[in-house]
Formats: C-alpha cells, structure tokens, sequence
C-alpha cells in the first residue's frame, strides 16, 4: 500500500502547488448533484460531468439499483435531498455493466446473485422489450441497462422522500441516464421527472420508443 500512499501525497502536493487554497475552498463546497450510479470503477461520477470535487454527492452499488429495502441507498437519498437541498438527483447505468449482463445470463456468482434479483425482477417485468427484435446477448443487455434506470428512477421517485420534498414545493428533478463506455458520453433516456405528475408519462414515452 505504500505506493497509494506516495501516490496520494504527490497529489496533494501538485493540488497545492496550483491552488494554495484548494483544500480549504473544497471543505466549504456543497452538492449541487445526487448520483446513483454503479461501483464500476470505469464511470467516474465528478470527473465525466466535468466538475470538481465536492459538486457531486454520490452512492454506489452493483447495477445501480435503488429499492425500498435497501436502507444505506435511502439515507444517502434522505441526507441529500433534506440536507443537502440537493437539485438533481441522477440515476446512471452503464452499457457494458456486468451486473446487468450476469442477472440477463442467468449467470451464478455468489451473494450478489440475491442482490441482482432486483435487475432480474426488471428483466421480467419488461420482457416484451427483450425479445425477438434483439437476437443478440450483447444487444438485449444494452437495452435492459437502459429499462433498469427507467425502473430506478421510478423506485427513486416512488420513496416517501422524493414525494414529501415536491408536496413541500422544494425544486427536485429525478434523472436518468446511461453512460457509453465506449465513448464516454452520457444519453439521456428522457426520464427527467419534478413531480409525481411527470412519471407516468415519461416512462410511457420512453417504453414506445421500444415499441
């Protein structure tokens, strides 16, 4: 671990170097963003938006997955939106997340197979959108990281949380989007949703264009 640790002095050093005051100003910083993405260490939340540290609060886990049981995610929510007062929150998938393409497959991992039930779950509920249009794995995975942020952003706005915050008349809109490792863009699934009043519509319009 050594090298970690020389590594991470040097960086502190070179941040200073530019900024003096870089560390202070950046303890004073506040979120503007909640992200909900996946652990993939591929997509760096802050750094692929093209903002600093402290912008960006963010959760992680495998496939990005948010469900009422899981009570870190919602904390992370909770602390966000009534603490932070954050504007945003975005939910992220990515092509190519191994998550997704495990609970496709079918494939057994181990313990986290319990956790991609959830994804499993979204697989089945939308499979009309999975079938024989998209012959290839490769494809069907690609279309069920899009259908699982749909899905997310859904569960998102469905928490108490979220509900309590626009019947309060806070600004929040819950977003969805998935990220191309192959080109590093993000693509905007148009589930961008301020109220209650937003998600039946949006998803609707975003499951046509599967049609």
């Amino acid at each position: 671990m050594k090298h970690l640790l020389e590594n991470n002095r040097k960086w502190a050093e070179t941040k200073v170097a530019q900024d003096p005051d870089y560390f202070r100003n950046l303890s004073m910083v506040g979120p503007e963003y909640l992200w909900i993405g996946c652990s993939d260490s591929r997509v760096p939340a802050n750094e692929l938006l093209g903002l600093p540290p402290g912008k960006v609060f963010v959760h992680r886990n495998i496939a990005n997955v948010v469900v009422h049981s899981d009570l870190n995610a919602l904390s992370v929510l909770q602390f966000s939106v009534e603490v932070l007062k954050v504007k945003h929150v975005i939910i992220v998938g990515h092509y190519g997340c191994k998550g997704v393409h495990t609970a496709l497959t079918g494939g057994r991992v181990g313990l986290v197979d319990n956790w991609l039930r959830h994804v499993q779950d979204v697989a089945q509920k939308h499979e009309r959108y999975l079938g024989s249009a998209l012959a290839e794995v490769s494809l069907q995975s690609e279309r069920l990281c899009e259908l699982n942020v749909v899905e997310q952003v859904t569960n998102v706005c469905s928490t108490t949380i979220v509900q309590d915050a626009w019947e309060r008349g806070q600004e929040l809109t819950v977003h969805g989007f998935v990220y191309g490792l192959k080109d590093g863009l993000l693509h905007d699934l148009g589930m961008n949703i301020s109220s209650l009043a937003d998600l039946q519509p949006s998803t609707e319009a975003r499951l046509a264009a599967y049609a």
